[in-house]
């Protein structure tokens, strides 16, 4: 087993901050019994709960606790951990705090505890990264998903592609000092079978990945339209309270108001805007402008519709206005005030509803839309995903297809089969951290929290 490297000893506050009934200060490092000894007069027992006071250096007590030792390797860091489980306020557990850096932690940086768990082999990086997806997470299916990233699943599905390439890259590059065999080779091998059941394998694991980014990062859905269509009224029914102010007058809506919620465990973060059309209010004006802002960062626009007016050239003006590639969902609203039911109407690619937002009509329909343009689908197993792993699996996708090209004409080119095999390799191996840049982990780790 490999030792834990020698690294600053750390320490932060683990738990957020505030008042609690528990407060606990964690700290990663070699060596921690001397901190233990000082801290509290005794030296901990391994995976033992010591019930003991918290000392100052003249003796005096800051307070009384549990302390729990665990010693390298066998702790969350691979490195000698202390946990310090206090009083939850913020004063004794700043207090408590500088005590340990009096004995000669420093602060820890956000992430660095579970940095230190990667760099010393305890998680690998997807693993790490599902540390903080299960914390941030912001509905149940979301947290399940985390849970199983957090247990190697996804580890698991990108080794075997690995492993795959692997064995397939071995056969490749003993047959290279033999070009006269190259065709026998590809043959013999099985190279066109085992191409087939590496773009299988690795479109399953794409479509899972593809599911769990949804459930982590969900979708931005802005909601646009004319003045008075509905917008808030359509805010509130999908928050289910009464957060927007809904009136005759056109223009009440201001700036942008926001709510979560969630369908089949998608997170949607819905943004009710100002009313696009042309104005003389200043105030009104600068709404608007914050409207545009939210659209640029949408993944989906709800435009809203009066269905009694039906599509008018404002909201044509709306629709040619709006950022190419941007999904969007057209609801004729306000069905109930022309006695219509709720029914979706095929338009194109694009997807057009009548409902109502203040009876809750064609609510089912919409979530049904919302879902259908999301991509999301009930698939088994899903394990939380991030951009950069999309990224990393359409590369190695890329890096296949690339190597199939080289062997499938007359004239095989074993050397360039082999280097798109390596390039598909290393695409995948990013995602579990065994081929990744410094900086890459920089990025990633500093948007954790501190303390994890």
């Amino acid at each position: 087993m490999n030792q834990p490297l020698s690294l600053p000893t750390i320490a932060a506050i683990a738990t957020p901050p505030g008042r609690g009934g528990v407060g606990v200060i964690r700290i990663s490092g070699a060596n921690l019994l001397s901190i233990a000894l000082a801290l509290t007069g005794r030296a901990p027992q391994p995976r033992y709960a010591t019930l003991t006071d918290f000392l100052e250096g003249d003796g005096s007590v800051i307070d009384s606790g549990l302390l729990l030792y665990f010693a390298a390797p066998a702790s969350f860091t691979g490195e000698d951990v202390l946990e310090l489980q206090g009083h939850g306020g913020p004063v004794v557990m700043n207090l408590l705090l500088r005590r340990c850096l009096e004995l000669g932690a420093r602060m820890a940086e956000p992430g660095e505890f579970t940095r230190r768990a990667f760099m010393n082999n305890k998680l690998d990086l997807a693993q790490a990264e599902a540390v903080a997806d299960l914390i941030d997470a912001s509905t149940q299916a979301a947290a399940r998903s985390a849970v199983r990233s957090l247990q190697g699943e996804f580890s698991k599905a990108i080794h075997a592609l690995v492993d795959e390439l692997t064995n397939l890259r071995m056969l490749v590059e003993a047959t290279l000092d033999f070009p006269e065999e190259e065709i026998d080779f590809l043959q013999a091998a099985d190279a066109f079978g085992r191409l087939a059941r590496l773009d299988s394998q690795l479109a399953t694991v794409r479509d899972k990945a593809g599911q769990g980014k949804l459930l982590q990062a969900g979708l931005q859905v802005v909601l646009i339209g004319q003045p008075n269509v509905g917008k808030s009224s359509l805010l509130n029914r999908l928050a289910g309270d009464e957060l927007a102010i809904v009136t005759d007058i056109a223009g009440t809506t201001r700036d942008a108001l926001k709510s979560s919620i969630q369908i089949q465990g998608i997170p949607l973060h819905i943004i009710d805007t100002a009313g696009l059309r042309e104005t003389e209010d200043a105030v009104e004006k600068i709404g608007i402008a914050r409207t545009w802002q939210e659209i640029e960062k949408a993944d989906l626009a709800l435009l809203l519709l009066d269905a009694k007016v039906g599509l008018t050239e404002a909201d044509r003006a709306i629709l040619d206005k709006l950022p190419a590639g941007l999904r969007r969902i057209t609801l004729r609203n306000k069905i109930d005030l022309i006695g219509e039911a709720p029914e979706k109407h095929p338009e194109g690619s694009d997807i057009a509803l009548s409902v109502s937002a203040k009876s809750g009509a064609g609510m089912e329909l919409l979530e049904q839309a919302l879902l259908e343009v999301a991509g999301w689908h009930q698939a088994e197993d899903v394990f939380i995903a991030r951009e950069r792993h999309l990224q990393a699996l359409e590369a190695g996708a890329v890096h296949l297809a690339a190597a199939r090209a080289q062997v499938e004409g007359a004239h095989p080119a074993l050397e360039f089969f082999a280097e798109e095999l390596r390039l598909a390799q290393n695409a995948l191996s990013e995602i579990t951290g065994e081929f990744t840049a410094d900086d890459l982990l920089g990025v990633i780790f500093s948007r954790f929290c501190i303390g994890k």
